[in-house]
């Protein structure tokens, strides 16, 4: 099911990337479900690309992100739900490699892989974590995934029973991807495997960047920490809480300065900075936002090399 919305120069390699791997109709539902996208006419693309082989839903109004994946969900015929988004994409092996986990392992609720961020040229950007070494199944693995995200939506597979049981995404449009695999994780051991199977994109269009510019991506995030703290054991929610607020604000503030280099964009900088302090703080990220600040200065009359700011870590 691939949710698209204003992602019409990606969706095509979003579809070739599904086609190429295509099980055959018997085997795999392969639907674009447009939020009312306005960069183009997406029926008349997924006609042209998919060949008839892919199917196409268009909202009848706008209806924002959650609603939208909500509606794949709902429309997907499947045992498993893939979500993969208009702008990112599979590689080749992902669909085989996700079947062999969950024959293997039953009992999973859901099946993921490692990936790949790449950028609007296709360029890798960095490389997800490796959880373990080989195929396995992670079972009690939501403390960890409680301290700060470890899947993508590219990358992740979920069984039908699973959504059926536990509902949609909800409460917050960045982030919530994170609070629904903490969801499943509470009631399901999910498979894994170190292959790079998926292709995540980054680039100035998406949803999230526009959550950046308001800072709300922040407050997001809080909630989600707050939401994922009620399902862990009393004993270790106040520990994991914190650990994860620690973990994604600092992480927050050096994706903040790459945005600086990028923009130069001070609202965009000052909404994060202002949300940041709001949720966590500790003296090194003080140390680190003073600098930052400083460097923001000077860099506003005498343009400050990249690498500069990479020292601030």
């Amino acid at each position: 099911m691939i949710p698209a919305y204003n992602c019409s120069v990606f969706l095509p390699d979003a579809i070739q990337s599904v086609l190429a791997q295509d099980m055959g109709e018997d085997m795999m539902q392969i639907e674009v479900v447009d939020d009312c996208s306005t960069d183009a006419d997406v029926e008349a693309l997924v006609k042209r690309v998919g060949k008839g082989r892919v199917l196409y839903y268009r909202q009848e109004k706008n209806v924002g992100s959650l609603r939208n994946f909500e509606t794949c969900i709902n429309r997907a015929l499947g045992y498993h739900i893939h979500l993969l988004h208009g702008d990112d994409r599979v590689k080749p092996g992902y669909y085989q490699h996700i079947q062999s986990l969950f024959i293997k392992y039953p009992k999973a609720g859901a099946a993921f892989c490692a990936w790949n961020n790449i950028d609007e040229e296709n360029n890798i950007l960095r490389r997800s974590a490796i959880e373990v070494g080989k195929p396995d199944l992670l079972v009690g693995w939501l403390p960890k995934l409680a301290e700060h995200t470890h899947i993508q939506y590219v990358a992740i597979t979920v069984k039908r029973e699973t959504y059926e049981k536990l509902g949609s995404f909800y409460g917050v449009t960045y982030g919530e991807d994170w609070e629904m695999w903490a969801r499943v994780a509470r009631e399901y051991p999910i498979a894994y495997t170190p292959e790079i199977l998926a292709e995540y994109r980054e680039h100035k269009s998406s949803i999230s960047s526009h959550s950046f510019l308001t800072g709300k991506n922040i407050s997001d995030i809080a909630k989600v920490i707050n939401t994922i703290k009620g399902y862990l054991p009393k004993k270790s929610q106040k520990r994991i809480s914190r650990l994860a607020k620690k973990n994604y604000m600092h992480w927050a503030f050096y994706y903040t300065q790459d945005l600086w280099v990028q923009t130069r964009n001070l609202k965009l900088v000052y909404n994060q900075m202002k949300e940041i302090l709001k949720v966590y703080i500790d003296l090194k990220l003080v140390i680190m936002l003073f600098i930052f600040g400083l460097m923001i200065l000077i860099d506003l009359f005498f343009r400050v090399p990249k690498k500069l700011y990479h020292l601030i870590r």
